[in-house]
């Protein structure tokens, strides 16, 4: 299991704590394997982007009207997270839902 997020993101350590043999990726130091974007892109489609964050904030409308994958590339804080890979199965954000499915409770 693999979780992407920032190492400064409560979220994250929250999600962290939680699942102790996943393998954490700081996507601010590492990024995002392309392929995991298009696939996590696909299934989740416009909640990937955080469209909420002070990265967006500051971004200008020619740059928020681009393509969201090219986004996030380039800015990889704009991703919603964290972004859980476990096995074939994706899980964006740490809500109840997500925790049901990885079988923890916060």
């Amino acid at each position: 299991m693999q979780l992407y997020g920032l190492k400064t993101c409560d979220t994250c350590r929250k999600a962290l704590k939680l699942l102790p043999d996943a393998t954490f990726v700081d996507v601010r130091v590492e990024g995002v394997p392309d392929d995991l974007l298009q696939a996590a892109q696909a299934e989740f489609g416009d909640k990937l982007l955080n469209t909420r964050s002070t990265t967006w904030r500051e971004l200008g409308e020619a740059e928020r009207a681009g393509d969201p994958l090219d986004l996030i590339r380039a800015h990889p804080t704009l991703m919603k997270r964290p972004l859980i890979r476990s096995g074939d199965a994706l899980y964006l954000g740490w809500d109840k839902k997500t925790q049901a499915a990885l079988g923890v409770g916060a």
